[in-house]
Protein backbone atom coordinates (compact mmCIF):
# COMPACT_ATOMS: atom_id res chain seq x y z
CA UNK A 1 0.00 0.00 0.00
CA UNK A 2 1.03 3.62 -0.46
CA UNK A 3 1.91 5.61 2.66
CA UNK A 4 3.76 8.71 3.88
CA UNK A 5 6.61 7.51 6.08
CA UNK A 6 8.43 9.75 8.56
CA UNK A 7 12.14 8.89 8.76
CA UNK A 8 13.36 11.73 10.93
CA UNK A 9 13.38 15.49 11.22
CA UNK A 10 11.84 17.03 8.07
CA UNK A 11 12.11 13.72 6.21
CA UNK A 12 8.69 12.50 5.03
CA UNK A 13 8.53 10.18 2.01
CA UNK A 14 5.59 8.70 0.10
CA UNK A 15 6.40 5.10 -0.72
CA UNK A 16 5.06 1.55 -0.91
CA UNK A 17 4.88 -0.34 2.39
CA UNK A 18 3.42 -3.77 3.21
CA UNK A 19 -0.11 -4.10 4.57
CA UNK A 20 -0.45 -5.34 8.13
CA UNK A 21 -1.92 -8.68 9.11
CA UNK A 22 -5.11 -8.47 11.16
CA UNK A 23 -5.51 -9.90 14.64
CA UNK A 24 -8.89 -11.32 15.65
CA UNK A 25 -9.97 -8.11 17.39
CA UNK A 26 -8.72 -5.68 14.75
CA UNK A 27 -10.26 -3.75 11.88
CA UNK A 28 -8.62 -2.53 8.68
CA UNK A 29 -9.91 0.80 7.41
CA UNK A 30 -9.48 1.99 3.84
CA UNK A 31 -8.64 5.64 4.49
CA UNK A 32 -10.50 8.32 2.55
CA UNK A 33 -9.19 11.44 4.31
CA UNK A 34 -6.69 12.16 7.06
CA UNK A 35 -6.30 15.62 8.57
CA UNK A 36 -2.98 17.34 9.20
CA UNK A 37 -2.72 18.32 12.87
CA UNK A 38 -0.37 20.59 14.79
CA UNK A 39 1.01 17.42 16.37
CA UNK A 40 1.97 16.18 12.90
CA UNK A 41 3.84 19.43 12.29
CA UNK A 42 5.71 19.01 15.57
CA UNK A 43 6.64 15.44 14.64
CA UNK A 44 7.83 16.53 11.19
CA UNK A 45 10.06 19.17 12.78
CA UNK A 46 11.55 16.66 15.18
CA UNK A 47 9.76 17.86 18.31
CA UNK A 48 7.67 14.75 18.90
CA UNK A 49 3.96 14.59 19.60
CA UNK A 50 1.78 13.72 22.57
CA UNK A 51 3.80 10.51 22.89
CA UNK A 52 7.37 9.59 22.05
CA UNK A 53 7.85 9.05 18.31
CA UNK A 54 10.32 6.52 16.95
CA UNK A 55 10.87 6.57 13.17
CA UNK A 56 10.26 5.09 10.71
CA UNK A 57 6.60 5.81 11.32
CA UNK A 58 3.47 6.58 9.31
CA UNK A 59 1.97 9.69 10.98
CA UNK A 60 -1.65 10.82 10.85
CA UNK A 61 -4.34 10.33 13.47
CA UNK A 62 -7.42 12.22 12.19
CA UNK A 63 -8.96 9.88 9.64
CA UNK A 64 -12.14 8.48 8.15
CA UNK A 65 -12.88 5.77 5.63
CA UNK A 66 -14.64 2.47 5.13
CA UNK A 67 -14.09 -0.91 6.76
CA UNK A 68 -11.99 -3.02 4.38
CA UNK A 69 -11.36 -6.12 6.50
CA UNK A 70 -12.32 -7.39 9.94
CA UNK A 71 -10.69 -9.88 12.28
CA UNK A 72 -12.39 -13.15 13.17
CA UNK A 73 -13.64 -11.83 16.51
CA UNK A 74 -15.04 -8.50 15.30
CA UNK A 75 -18.81 -8.08 15.65
CA UNK A 76 -19.53 -4.33 15.98
CA UNK A 77 -18.64 -3.33 12.41
CA UNK A 78 -18.69 -4.98 9.01
CA UNK A 79 -16.99 -4.52 5.65
CA UNK A 80 -18.23 -1.35 3.95
CA UNK A 81 -19.24 0.54 7.11
CA UNK A 82 -18.42 4.26 7.15
CA UNK A 83 -16.13 4.80 10.12
CA UNK A 84 -13.72 7.05 11.95
CA UNK A 85 -11.25 5.91 14.56
CA UNK A 86 -9.99 7.00 17.95
CA UNK A 87 -6.20 6.82 17.57
CA UNK A 88 -5.57 6.18 21.28
CA UNK A 89 -5.68 2.58 22.50
CA UNK A 90 -5.55 2.21 26.28
CA UNK A 91 -4.59 -0.95 28.15
CA UNK A 92 -7.40 -0.83 30.71
CA UNK A 93 -5.13 -2.42 33.32
CA UNK A 94 -2.68 0.20 34.60
CA UNK A 95 -3.24 2.48 37.60
CA UNK A 96 -4.55 5.38 35.49
CA UNK A 97 -6.93 3.27 33.41
CA UNK A 98 -8.38 1.80 36.60
CA UNK A 99 -8.88 5.27 38.08
CA UNK A 100 -10.82 6.93 35.24
CA UNK A 101 -7.72 8.63 33.83
CA UNK A 102 -7.20 6.43 30.80
CA UNK A 103 -5.59 9.22 28.78
CA UNK A 104 -2.58 8.89 31.08
CA UNK A 105 -2.34 5.15 30.40
CA UNK A 106 1.23 3.98 30.91
CA UNK A 107 0.87 1.48 28.05
CA UNK A 108 -0.90 3.75 25.55
CA UNK A 109 -0.68 2.91 21.86
CA UNK A 110 -1.15 5.97 19.65
CA UNK A 111 -1.88 5.65 15.95
CA UNK A 112 0.33 8.10 14.13
CA UNK A 113 2.56 8.63 17.15
CA UNK A 114 3.73 5.32 18.60
CA UNK A 115 2.49 3.06 15.78
CA UNK A 116 1.63 3.59 12.13
CA UNK A 117 -1.28 5.94 11.47
CA UNK A 118 -3.57 7.32 8.83
CA UNK A 119 -1.39 8.89 6.13
CA UNK A 120 -1.72 5.59 4.29
CA UNK A 121 -4.17 3.70 2.11
CA UNK A 122 -5.03 1.44 5.04
CA UNK A 123 -4.83 1.74 8.81
CA UNK A 124 -5.32 -1.03 11.37
CA UNK A 125 -6.79 -0.55 14.85
CA UNK A 126 -8.72 -2.47 17.47
CA UNK A 127 -12.48 -2.85 17.14
CA UNK A 128 -13.09 -0.81 20.30
CA UNK A 129 -11.46 2.22 18.64
CA UNK A 130 -13.77 2.20 15.60
CA UNK A 131 -16.85 4.47 15.46
CA UNK A 132 -19.53 4.31 12.77
CA UNK A 133 -21.14 7.42 11.33
CA UNK A 134 -24.22 7.94 9.16
CA UNK A 135 -24.61 8.79 5.49
CA UNK A 136 -25.55 12.32 6.57
CA UNK A 137 -21.93 12.97 7.49
CA UNK A 138 -19.29 13.31 4.77
CA UNK A 139 -15.94 11.53 4.99
CA UNK A 140 -14.20 14.91 5.21
CA UNK A 141 -16.34 15.94 8.17
CA UNK A 142 -15.91 12.56 9.87
CA UNK A 143 -12.13 12.91 9.67
CA UNK A 144 -12.58 15.83 12.09
CA UNK A 145 -13.95 13.57 14.85
CA UNK A 146 -10.58 13.26 16.57
CA UNK A 147 -9.82 17.00 16.81
CA UNK A 148 -13.42 17.65 17.87
CA UNK A 149 -13.07 15.01 20.60
CA UNK A 150 -9.90 16.71 21.88
CA UNK A 151 -11.62 20.10 21.84
CA UNK A 152 -14.59 18.70 23.77
CA UNK A 153 -12.26 17.53 26.54
CA UNK A 154 -10.68 20.99 26.64
CA UNK A 155 -14.05 22.75 26.75
CA UNK A 156 -15.20 20.47 29.55
CA UNK A 157 -12.16 21.50 31.60
CA UNK A 158 -12.84 25.21 30.98
CA UNK A 159 -16.08 25.01 32.96
CA UNK A 160 -17.83 27.67 30.86
CA UNK A 161 -21.07 28.95 32.37
CA UNK A 162 -24.06 30.64 30.77
CA UNK A 163 -23.19 34.31 30.29
CA UNK A 164 -19.41 33.92 30.56
CA UNK A 165 -16.91 35.98 28.60
CA UNK A 166 -14.40 33.82 26.72
CA UNK A 167 -11.21 34.95 25.00
CA UNK A 168 -9.84 32.58 22.35
CA UNK A 169 -6.26 33.24 21.29
CA UNK A 170 -5.44 31.97 17.81
CA UNK A 171 -7.81 31.68 14.85
CA UNK A 172 -6.57 28.46 13.32
CA UNK A 173 -8.94 25.51 12.86
CA UNK A 174 -8.69 24.49 16.52
CA UNK A 175 -9.29 28.04 17.73
CA UNK A 176 -12.36 28.30 15.49
CA UNK A 177 -13.70 25.00 16.82
CA UNK A 178 -13.10 26.02 20.44
CA UNK A 179 -14.79 29.34 19.79
CA UNK A 180 -17.91 27.63 18.43
CA UNK A 181 -17.97 25.13 21.30
CA UNK A 182 -17.65 28.00 23.79
CA UNK A 183 -20.66 29.65 22.19
CA UNK A 184 -22.62 26.40 22.34
CA UNK A 185 -21.62 26.04 26.01
CA UNK A 186 -23.32 29.35 26.84
CA UNK A 187 -20.69 32.07 26.57
CA UNK A 188 -22.35 35.42 25.84
CA UNK A 189 -19.23 37.34 24.81
CA UNK A 190 -16.72 35.49 22.64
CA UNK A 191 -13.53 37.33 21.73
CA UNK A 192 -11.06 36.14 19.12
CA UNK A 193 -7.48 37.43 19.18
CA UNK A 194 -5.91 36.76 15.78
CA UNK A 195 -3.44 38.80 13.67
CA UNK A 196 -4.67 37.61 10.24
CA UNK A 197 -7.56 39.73 8.97
CA UNK A 198 -9.18 36.94 6.96
CA UNK A 199 -9.29 34.74 10.05
CA UNK A 200 -10.82 37.54 12.13
CA UNK A 201 -13.57 37.92 9.53
CA UNK A 202 -14.18 34.18 9.61
CA UNK A 203 -14.35 34.28 13.41
CA UNK A 204 -17.06 36.94 13.21
CA UNK A 205 -18.98 34.77 10.75
CA UNK A 206 -18.73 31.80 13.10
CA UNK A 207 -19.93 33.62 16.21
CA UNK A 208 -17.24 35.88 17.66
CA UNK A 209 -18.80 38.95 19.22
CA UNK A 210 -15.48 40.81 19.14
CA UNK A 211 -12.19 40.33 17.29
CA UNK A 212 -8.81 41.82 18.13
CA UNK A 213 -5.64 42.20 16.11
CA UNK A 214 -2.94 41.57 18.75
CA UNK A 215 -0.27 43.10 16.51
CA UNK A 216 -1.81 46.52 15.96
CA UNK A 217 -4.14 46.79 18.96
CA UNK A 218 -3.60 46.94 22.72
CA UNK A 219 -5.37 43.74 23.71
CA UNK A 220 -5.70 44.63 27.39
CA UNK A 221 -7.14 48.04 26.56
CA UNK A 222 -9.67 46.54 24.15
CA UNK A 223 -10.70 43.94 26.71
CA UNK A 224 -11.09 46.55 29.46
CA UNK A 225 -13.34 48.60 27.19
CA UNK A 226 -15.39 45.63 25.97
CA UNK A 227 -16.11 43.55 29.07
CA UNK A 228 -16.05 43.65 32.85
CA UNK A 229 -14.07 40.44 33.21
CA UNK A 230 -12.59 37.68 31.05
CA UNK A 231 -13.84 34.46 32.63
CA UNK A 232 -12.01 31.96 30.41
CA UNK A 233 -8.94 32.26 28.19
CA UNK A 234 -8.33 29.47 25.66
CA UNK A 235 -4.83 29.62 24.19
CA UNK A 236 -4.77 27.80 20.84
CA UNK A 237 -1.55 29.16 19.31
CA UNK A 238 0.94 26.92 21.07
CA UNK A 239 3.46 29.73 21.46
CA UNK A 240 5.19 30.59 24.74
CA UNK A 241 4.59 34.31 24.16
CA UNK A 242 0.84 33.95 23.72
CA UNK A 243 0.79 31.50 26.63
CA UNK A 244 2.41 34.14 28.80
CA UNK A 245 -0.11 36.70 27.53
CA UNK A 246 -2.99 34.37 28.40
CA UNK A 247 -2.23 34.83 32.11
CA UNK A 248 -2.01 38.59 31.60
CA UNK A 249 -5.36 38.83 29.81
CA UNK A 250 -7.26 36.51 32.17
CA UNK A 251 -9.73 38.21 34.52
CA UNK A 252 -10.46 37.66 38.19
CA UNK A 253 -11.28 34.04 39.00
CA UNK A 254 -10.62 33.03 35.41
CA UNK A 255 -9.65 29.69 33.95
CA UNK A 256 -6.65 29.72 31.61
CA UNK A 257 -6.69 26.77 29.22
CA UNK A 258 -3.42 25.93 27.45
CA UNK A 259 -4.71 24.00 24.47
CA UNK A 260 -2.00 24.85 21.95
CA UNK A 261 1.07 22.62 21.99
CA UNK A 262 4.35 24.50 22.40
CA UNK A 263 7.75 22.92 21.74
CA UNK A 264 8.62 20.58 24.66
CA UNK A 265 11.74 22.44 25.79
CA UNK A 266 10.29 25.97 25.66
CA UNK A 267 9.23 27.86 28.76
CA UNK A 268 8.25 31.31 30.00
CA UNK A 269 8.38 33.07 33.38
CA UNK A 270 5.23 32.91 35.50
CA UNK A 271 4.72 35.21 38.47
CA UNK A 272 2.82 33.37 41.23
CA UNK A 273 1.63 36.77 42.46
CA UNK A 274 -0.31 37.25 39.22
CA UNK A 275 -2.01 33.90 39.74
CA UNK A 276 -2.67 34.64 43.41
CA UNK A 277 -4.17 38.10 43.01
CA UNK A 278 -6.57 36.97 40.30
CA UNK A 279 -7.16 33.50 41.81
CA UNK A 280 -6.53 31.91 38.44
CA UNK A 281 -7.06 28.31 37.54
CA UNK A 282 -4.40 27.32 35.00
CA UNK A 283 -5.02 24.06 33.23
CA UNK A 284 -4.40 22.18 30.00
CA UNK A 285 -6.00 19.44 27.95
CA UNK A 286 -4.31 16.16 27.05
CA UNK A 287 -5.77 14.14 24.16
CA UNK A 288 -9.40 12.98 24.22
CA UNK A 289 -10.57 10.75 27.08
CA UNK A 290 -14.18 9.52 26.82
CA UNK A 291 -15.17 12.09 24.19
CA UNK A 292 -14.99 10.37 20.79
CA UNK A 293 -18.61 9.18 20.77
CA UNK A 294 -19.70 12.68 21.76
CA UNK A 295 -17.62 14.10 18.91
CA UNK A 296 -19.49 11.94 16.40
CA UNK A 297 -22.78 13.15 17.90
CA UNK A 298 -21.66 16.80 17.65
CA UNK A 299 -20.68 16.29 14.02
CA UNK A 300 -23.95 14.53 13.23
CA UNK A 301 -25.91 17.40 14.80
CA UNK A 302 -24.17 19.96 12.54
CA UNK A 303 -23.63 22.13 15.64
CA UNK A 304 -20.23 23.24 14.33
CA UNK A 305 -19.45 24.84 10.97
CA UNK A 306 -16.58 22.78 9.53
CA UNK A 307 -17.02 23.66 5.87
CA UNK A 308 -15.51 27.12 6.46
CA UNK A 309 -12.50 25.62 8.25
CA UNK A 310 -11.37 23.01 5.71
CA UNK A 311 -9.58 25.09 3.10
CA UNK A 312 -7.21 22.65 1.41
CA UNK A 313 -7.58 19.07 0.20
CA UNK A 314 -4.21 17.69 -0.89
CA UNK A 315 -3.50 14.29 -2.50
CA UNK A 316 -1.27 11.90 -0.54
CA UNK A 317 1.47 12.15 -3.17
CA UNK A 318 1.85 15.87 -2.39
CA UNK A 319 1.72 15.62 1.40
CA UNK A 320 5.29 16.91 1.89
CA UNK A 321 4.21 20.29 0.49
CA UNK A 322 1.85 20.77 3.41
CA UNK A 323 4.76 20.53 5.85
CA UNK A 324 7.28 22.58 3.87
CA UNK A 325 5.37 25.32 2.03
CA UNK A 326 4.52 28.32 4.24
CA UNK A 327 1.28 29.14 2.40
CA UNK A 328 -0.42 26.20 4.09
CA UNK A 329 0.28 27.76 7.51
CA UNK A 330 -1.78 30.80 6.57
CA UNK A 331 -4.91 28.87 5.62
CA UNK A 332 -7.31 26.68 7.52
CA UNK A 333 -7.52 22.92 7.96
CA UNK A 334 -5.61 20.74 5.49
CA UNK A 335 -7.02 17.34 4.62
CA UNK A 336 -4.96 14.67 2.88
CA UNK A 337 -7.05 12.78 0.34
CA UNK A 338 -5.86 9.20 0.32
CA UNK A 339 -8.53 7.45 -1.79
Amino acid sequence: MKAAVYYGKQDLRVEEVPEKELKDNEVMIKVKYCGVCGTDIHIFNGDGGSFEVTPPLIPGHEFSGTVAKVGAGVTAVKIGDRVSGDPNDMCGECYFCKNAMQHFCTNNIGLGTTVDGGFAEYVVLREKQVYKFSDELSFVEAAMAEPISCCLHGIDLCGIKQGDTVLVMGGGPIGMIMMQLAKNAGASKIIMSEPVEEKRKLAEKLGATKTIDPISEDVQAVLADYCANVDVVIECVGNIHTQEDAVKFAGKGATVMYFGLAAPDESFPLKPDDVFKKELKITSSFINPYTFERAIQVLESKAIDLESLITNIVPLDDIADVFTKPEYRRTGKVMIQVS
